[in-house]
Order: C-alpha cells, then sequence, then structure tokens
C-alpha cells in the first residue's frame, strides 16, 4: 500500500471488512512489549507452533488484520503458498496502548466470528483473556 501511495512511508495499514484501516504507529513501549512476548512465545512453543509478529491473518478475502502476535500451526510448507487462515491461528495477541477500544471490539468480534479460539488483549495495566469469544462484541 505504501509502494503505491495509499498509505506515507511510516503508515501502517490493515484490510478489515473490506476498508483500509489507518494502525496506530508503534512505538517504545509497545515495541519492547512484542519483543518480550515473542521471545518467550518462541521458547515456550518450541517447535509445536509457530511465532508470528505483526503479520496478516486472512479471516476471509475482504479482511486480513494484523496481529501483534500469533501462534500458527505449523505446516509443512512455512506459509509461503498462502496466508494463514483462522484454522490455522491458535492463539491471536494484540498490545494495545491507543487502539483499545478497536482491539476490543471490532477485531476481538471479527476473532470471535471466524472461530479464533483465543484472544489476548495487553494493555500497560493488564491481560485480558477471551477463550472461545462471543461474535456479537464490537457490534
Amino acid at each position: 500500500m505504501g509502494e503505491v501511495g495509499i498509505f506515507g512511508e511510516y503508515e501502517r495499514g490493515e484490510l478489515i471488512e473490506g476498508q483500509l484501516v489507518a494502525m496506530s504507529p508503534i512505538g517504545s513501549p509497545h515495541s519492547a512489549a512484542a519483543i518480550v512476548l515473542t521471545r518467550i512465545l518462541v521458547r515456550a512453543v518450541e517447535d509445536r507452533a509457530l511465532v508470528s509478529v505483526q503479520l496478516p491473518v486472512r479471516l476471509n478475502d475482504r479482511t486480513d488484520p494484523e496481529p501483534d502476535l500469533t501462534l500458527l500451526r505449523p505446516r509443512g510448507d512455512d506459509y509461503r503458498s498462502a496466508l494463514p487462515g483462522p484454522a490455522d491461528v491458535l492463539l491471536l495477541i494484540e498490545v494495545a496502548a491507543s487502539s483499545l477500544e478497536y482491539d476490543r471490539g471490532l477485531k476481538r468480534a471479527l476473532c470471535a466470528r471466524h472461530g479464533i479460539p483465543e484472544f489476548f488483549d495487553l494493555d500497560r495495566s493488564r491481560v485480558e483473556v477471551y477463550r472461545l469469544p462471543e461474535p456479537d462484541l464490537g457490534r
């Protein structure tokens, strides 16, 4: 999107229900949380899962959110042939600062609607865990 001028060089965005949605810039606290979580997850899962950092998950042909971290089922091609879909996701994690309302509302509802079994939302003061989240939230 940056290459064709939709977003500026340092802007970020994701495809949500057919709309390009601008994402908040990543600051130091967000980066630090993602780095620490990545290290913890990689060590914890070893070869039992893949840790994906800020890469898209294809929920459908109109929705490719880019969660901060995703635990994926291992796949022989390491997802070269296609983006991971809902059935590939074991856990999705959002690190929230300025995006709390968006993450806890629309993104959580999208994940639930598409059958993602666990959604974690982290901010500076707490971790929210949603197991088998309800799809009508955020609407």
